[in-house]
C-alpha cells in the first residue's frame, strides 16, 4: 500500500502472503507515520530496495516460495542496505526458523501472535543503534 504523503516519511516495506497479520501491520505502520510498501515474494525485493531505500523491512518468514533467510543474507550483504532494519515475524518463532532469520541478520524476529500487540517495542529495538 502506497501511502502519497510527504516523503520525508520513514519508509517500510512490509513482504507477506497470508492476509493477517500482514496487512494489519501495514496499517499500523501508516498510522504510526510511516510511508508503506507491500509486496507478496522476494523476487526482485533487492532491487526493489535499491531505489526505494526503506529503513525497515518487516518480512514474514514462512513465505511460500521464497527463501527468507537467503533474502536477509542477501541484504547484509549489499553495502548500500545494510542500514535496513529487519523485523522477521512468523509461526513458532523461537525455533529453527528463529535461530536462522537471526544468523542471516535479522534484528528482530516475532511470533504471529505477539507481532501486532508489540510492534512499537519491536520497531525501536530493530532500528537501535548498535
Amino acid at each position: 500500500m502506497d501511502n502519497p504523503f510527504s516523503k520525508t516519511q520513514p519508509t517500510a516495506l512490509v513482504v507477506h502472503d497470508r492476509l493477517m497479520p500482514g496487512s494489519a501491520l501495514a496499517n499500523r505502520l501508516v498510522d504510526r507515520g510511516w510511508r508503506v510498501h507491500s509486496r507478496s515474494g522476494v523476487d526482485g525485493l533487492l532491487e526493489w530496495m535499491h531505489s526505494y531505500r526503506p529503513m525497515l523491512l518487516v518480512i514474514q518468514l514462512d513465505l511460500r516460495g521464497g527463501d527468507v533467510c537467503r533474502l536477509i543474507q542477501d541484504l547484509r550483504a549489499e553495502a548500500r542496505l545494510t542500514h535496513i532494519a529487519v523485523l522477521a515475524y512468523g509461526p513458532l518463532a523461537n525455533g529453527r526458523l528463529r535461530e536462522s532469520a537471526i544468523a542471516a541478520g535479522a534484528q528482530v524476529v516475532a511470533a504471529d501472535s505477539s507481532i501486532l500487540d508489540q510492534l512499537p517495542s519491536l520497531i525501536d529495538t530493530a532500528l537501535a543503534v548498535d
